[in-house]
C-alpha cells in the first residue's frame, strides 16, 4: 500500500459500499418471506486488530496481509445469520463481528491495500476466496500460533485428520442450522486462549465480499462477510425459470 494507492482509495471507497443493509439481516424475521434465524458462536479473538478473513483450511498461511484498516483490539461477538429456506436449505447469509452496539448506516469494503482500483464501479468488490467451503475471521497476530500447530500436528490432510471430528462434534452438541457433518465452530488454538470461528461459507467454493459497517460519526460498528445476497439470489432464480 502506497501514497497513491490511498489517494484513489479515498476516490472510490464511497463507490466500494454494499447496496444491502446487512445488519437488517440479524434484526429481521424474514426476508422477502424467507425466515430468518440468528446464532451467536462466540467470541473472535483479536490481540492486534488486525483482522484477517480467510478459507482456514486453503489460505490461512504465515505472511497473509491484514485488512489495512485496523479494528478495535479484543474479544469480540461472533454472529451469523441464516436463512431457513425450504428450496437451499439452512444457509449462513452474513457473519458478523460486532464491535459496537451502534447502528452502521455504510458498509465499506474491507481491503487489503494492494487491489487494482482503476476502472471500480458501482456493484464491483474484490472479496477472498474460498475453496474449502469455509471462512473464519482471525487476527495476523494469531496466525503464527495457527501456523505452529499444524507443524506440531504433523497430519496429512489437517481436515480430515483432525477438523471433521470437532465440526462432527459441533453438530452433536447444538445441531440447529448446521448438517450431520458440522456447519461451525470456535476453535481455541491448543496451548494458547485465541479464538478462531469457523463457519460454512453460504453456497459453498467461491468469492465472498467483507465489509466494515460504519456508524453515522464514521466510527467502525461491526465486520461483515456478506454470503448470500438473499434479494439477488432470488431474482437470478426467477431468471432462471423464465428461460
Amino acid at each position: 500500500m502506497n501514497e497513491n494507492w490511498m489517494k484513489k482509495w479515498n476516490e472510490v471507497k464511497d463507490v466500494l459500499v454494499c447496496p444491502t443493509d446487512l445488519e437488517s439481516y440479524f434484526t429481521s424475521d424474514e426476508i422477502l418471506s424467507q425466515k430468518m434465524e440468528v446464532m451467536e458462536i462466540g467470541n473472535v479473538s483479536l490481540p492486534s486488530g488486525k483482522v484477517i478473513v480467510r478459507d482456514p483450511l486453503v489460505y490461512l498461511n504465515a505472511g497473509e496481509k491484514p485488512y489495512f484498516i485496523e479494528v478495535p483490539k479484543g474479544n469480540f461477538p461472533v454472529k451469523i445469520a441464516v436463512v431457513k429456506s425450504e428450496e437451499w436449505g439452512d444457509r449462513y447469509t452474513v457473519a458478523k463481528a460486532e464491535f459496537t452496539q451502534e447502528k452502521p448506516i455504510v458498509y465499506r469494503e474491507a481491503l487489503i491495500g494492494n487491489e487494482e482500483l482503476d476502472g471500480v464501479e458501482e456493484g464491483d468488490y474484490f472479496g477472498f476466496s474460498v475453496d474449502a467451503g469455509l471462512a473464519c475471521i482471525t487476527d495476523v497476530e494469531v496466525i503464527p500460533h495457527f501456523d505452529r500447530f499444524l507443524t506440531e500436528i504433523n497430519v496429512e490432510n489437517i481436515y480430515d485428520d483432525y477438523f471433521a471430528d470437532i465440526f462432527a462434534k459441533s453438530f452433536k452438541a447444538d445441531p440447529a442450522n448446521q448438517r450431520d457433518l458440522g456447519d461451525w465452530i470456535n476453535w481455541t488454538i491448543p496451548n494458547t486462549s485465541y479464538q478462531i470461528p469457523m463457519f460454512a461459507s453460504g453456497f459453498g467454493d467461491g468469492a465472498y465480499p467483507v465489509y466494515f459497517g460504519y456508524d453515522v460519526n464514521d466510527n467502525i460498528t461491526g465486520l461483515y462477510i456478506q454470503f448470500i445476497d438473499i434479494e439477488l439470489a432470488l431474482s437470478d432464480e426467477e431468471d432462471e425459470d423464465e428461460e
